[in-house]
């Protein structure tokens, strides 16, 4: 499916805090997945993504990033932002393990085009 009005990073990070979606998933120095400042740690089983967008830098392929929406079992939505190429914001085997055990549940609620 082509899509022929690409929005860019900011613009789909700006509909979601519109929609009251704020919070964000980081890796913390102990390889944990947590919540905003120590929330709660989660597993991936304890997540499930609901929809992810690409974004691709026209001049610079590191510019290169994908941007999860997540829920969690109590039905809360965050997101974890992988950027990747040379300025990734994750190093390491286990960010990228981690994401790869979360279920996908596809949710068209939060397609934006």
């Amino acid at each position: 499916m082509a899509n022929h009005n690409l929005k860019t990073l900011s613009q789909v990070l700006n509909i979601l805090v519109k929609r009251g979606i704020t919070k964000e998933i980081c890796m913390n120095d102990q390889n944990q997945m947590v919540l905003d400042k120590d929330e709660k740690i989660y597993q991936p089983e304890d997540l499930c993504i609901v929809k992810s967008y690409r974004f691709e830098g026209d001049s610079n392929p590191d510019d290169n990033a994908v941007l999860y929406l997540l829920e969690d079992k109590d039905g809360e939505l965050s997101t974890i932002l992988d950027s990747y190429g040379a300025e990734s914001n994750h190093s390491g085997e286990e960010f990228d393990n981690f994401l790869r055990e979360i279920p996908v549940e596809d949710n068209p609620e939060y397609d934006f085009d």
